[in-house]
Formats: C-alpha cells, structure tokens, sequence
C-alpha cells in the first residue's frame, strides 16, 4: 500500500494503521501528487489511499497519471478528503477511483474499505453514495442517453452492469444470476474492457449516465453497515 498526504501527523498514523493491520503492507509514502506518481511508478502497490486535496498536483490528477501509467493489473486507488463536495466524488469516480472516503471515517471502518476494495469491491462514505445518487435524480433524462459503447455488450454483461450499478457485491450479482462468482468476474472484465473502465466506480458512473440504472434503485455499497 501506498500513502499519500501532505500532512506528515495523518500520513504517518495511516501508514501506522495499515501496518498494525493483518494483510496490509505499506511500501511507500508521500507527500505530492508528482511524488505519489514517481513511487507508484516505482513500488507498483497493489493499494494507493490518496488525499483528493495536494499542494501542486491534486489527488486527482496525480489519479490519472498514475493510472495511466499503470500496468496490468492496476492499482486500486482510494480517495480521502474531508470534503463531500459533489466536483471531487464525480471527478475521482470518473478517474478511475476505487473508492472515496471522508477522513473522519473510523480506524476500524477505513480498514474494512481497505479489505473490500482491495478484492475488488467498491465503498464510499454514505454521504458520497447520496450526492452521488442526487446527481443523477437532478439531471435531466434527456441528458442521461445510452452511449454508443453500451450497445457492445452482451445482454448478460449489460445486466451485470445493472447490477453493479444498483451496489451490488460480485456475491450477490452470482446469486441473482445463479451463476458463480468467477463467471460474474468474467462478464464484469468483458464490461470494463469494452467500455476502456479503470474502476468498478466508473462502471457505476457509466450505469447511471447511461440511464441504466436509474436514482431509487440503488446505490454504491457504503462505509458502515
């Protein structure tokens, strides 16, 4: 894992954290955007928790060049900030954020987010998950037309797209579907491939814009219970 934090006290107590965990090893820290690109580049850690708010490059940026420099399999970036501000959500999600978590989450609650995304879940803090779904009930319905990359998926891929937009874990789309989870992992990859998706949260994002999956169906999973 990878930390990253212009303040030295909250980067060396999440390095801490991470270190006490059972399963988690930090490789790295920073201090930058370009230090947190220059490190990933070097240390390619399987787990990049991020402040979205850096002195010179933004946590956002620093996102981007990171995963596009990235090689096979890429890093799951987790966003932390003390905002809730709807720019930051949609712009780390369309990024190619993992997930996005305000810094006032419990020790014991980070941890757990840490875990699911790192096997390939997604988690935001229930305040993102609710701006992030009010986003789209405020946006127009004309605005929200299915792109012409969505027509390339299969049916089955579509309703896992659906599926994955409502929130739900690789579990449970498998018992939805009644199929297993590596089948499920199989249509999701086919999924992100086909629409060029860095992140299971941009497949949410696509989800919703493509208009299908509508606000009121369902949500990102979230940081509690």
């Amino acid at each position: 894992m990878l930390i990253v934090d212009d303040q030295i006290l909250i980067r060396a107590g999440l390095a801490a954290l991470a270190a006490a965990a059972p399963g988690f090893e930090v490789v790295g820290q920073a201090a930058t955007g370009e230090e947190a690109v220059d490190l990933a580049t070097a240390l390619r850690p399987d787990v990049i928790l991020m402040d979205i708010r850096l002195p010179g490059m933004s946590g956002i940026t620093a996102l981007e060049y990171i995963l596009g420099r990235a090689a096979e399999p890429k890093p799951k970036v987790v966003m932390l900030t003390v905002f809730d501000l709807d720019e930051y959500v949609y712009a780390a999600l369309r990024a190619g954020a993992s997930g996005f978590l305000l810094k006032d989450t419990p020790p014991e609650r980070l941890l757990a987010a840490l875990s699911l995304i790192a096997d390939g879940e997604m988690l935001f803090a229930p305040t993102v998950t609710r701006r992030l779904v009010e986003t789209f009930a405020h946006q127009p319905t004309t605005l929200r037309e299915q792109p012409t990359s969505l027509r390339d998926l299969t049916e089955r891929e579509t309703e896992v797209l659906h599926l994955v937009g409502q929130g739900l874990s690789n579990e449970q789309i498998a018992q939805r579907l009644v199929v297993t989870i590596a089948t499920v992992k199989t249509h999701l990859n086919r999924v992100m491939a086909k629409l060029g998706l860095q992140s299971r949260a941009q497949a949410v994002v696509v989800a919703y814009e493509s208009g299908l999956v509508s606000p009121g169906q369902g949500g990102a999973r979230q940081a509690h219970p």
